[in-house]
């Protein structure tokens, strides 16, 4: 890109951005879901990703916003708004996982959660029951507890004033799982899902099993579970962190055990698996894979059976968000 520059000059070169981002717009115009695809590739290849750090709306920041849900727990949320979305509400963009926002992915949000306030959306990035800053247990991925927890968040951010009644649901690996689980139980406030690197088939298609295969990343994933999980609330926020934390040790699960003995299709694995009945997606769902993740199989699925409006991308990336993926080239993706 530098070389490019130097060769057309600054003014030629913004002239070709303009060019090659004209006819890639053109292309996903016409072509659906491959013309999104060059679309991407012509935009990266032609120079033209930008870092912003001027948006139309100042951001104020809430790093510990409660959630209280219908039995008492209280969830722990960080939440990035338009300084004035009091006065001018605007709808919600929810991440809601289990990988604690203090440190586990506060890098990753620090890149996203405050440009999307900045465009003109409350970002809302909450660690789930039993997780991070949050009170409760957790017991296992995807239950019926934490998909009614989804439940809860997304209308007590519907009813604040500050939000338009509008939520998007937007997530990577956990995340892409939860918010298609999420969609298929179709909260009214939730109107569209960004689901990254997810699957429709939590047996057939997942880290624990392959074909119905066990793999031996269900003992690796297990432990990088327990790893997350096991860990206390920021001090900084909770002053009785130290108890809470001993709960949390005395109830931790290794799961891994537990997944290893359910090598049949059971009603454990159809939970949380969209593909049991795709009549029931009628959130629209945007889809990214990536052709080097374990997940690619998912934009295929969901394109062809999802009865809502869906658009679907795949490129080369592996298990993360494809502006920071490699091997690349990244994307747009905010």
């Amino acid at each position: 890109m530098g070389a490019l520059r130097a060769a057309l000059g600054q003014e030629g070169f913004l002239q070709h951005c303009g060019s090659v981002s004209q006819m890639a717009d053109e292309a996903a115009k016409t072509c659906g879901v491959l013309g999104g695809i060059v679309a991407s590739w012509a935009k990266v290849l032609g120079g033209c990703m930008a870092v912003r750090t001027e948006f139309a709306h100042q951001v104020v920041e809430t790093p510990d916003m409660g959630i209280v849900l219908s039995d008492g727990c209280r969830l722990s949320a960080r939440v990035c708004m338009p300084v004035d979305a009091g006065a001018h509400p605007v709808p919600a963009i929810l991440e809601y996982i289990p990988y604690r926002k203090r440190d586990g992915t506060l890098p990753r949000d620090e890149m996203m959660h405050p440009y999307f306030a900045g465009h003109g959306y409350a970002a809302v990035r909450v660690d789930m029951r039993g997780c991070g800053d949050s009170q409760g247990l957790m017991a296992d991925e995807y239950t019926e507890q934490e998909l009614r927890d989804a439940e809860e968040v997304i209308a007590w951010l519907a009813a604040q004033p500050w939000c338009s009644g509008s939520v998007g649901m937007m997530g990577n690996s956990w995340g892409g799982f939860n918010c298609l689980q999420t969609a298929f139980r179709q909260p009214a406030a939730l109107k569209a899902v960004v689901s990254v690197c997810s699957t429709t088939d939590r047996f057939a298609d997942d880290i624990h099993y392959k074909g119905g295969c066990l793999l031996g990343e269900n003992f690796g994933w297990g432990a990088v579970m327990l790893s997350y999980s096991s860990r206390p609330a920021d001090p900084a926020l909770r002053p009785n962190w130290r108890a809470e934390w001993l709960e949390r040790l005395q109830a931790e699960p290794w799961l891994a055990p537990r997944w290893a003995d359910l090598q049949e299709r059971s009603d454990y694995w159809k939970h949380g698996s969209v593909g049991e009945d795709y009549g029931r997606m009628t959130v629209p769902v945007l889809s990214w894979g990536g052709w080097a993740d374990n997940y690619m199989n998912t934009v295929a699925h969901l394109v062809e059976n999802v009865p809502a409006p869906v658009k679907g991308i795949v490129g080369p990336w592996v298990h993360q968000y494809p502006h920071t993926a490699v091997p690349g080239p990244a994307i747009g993706f905010l």
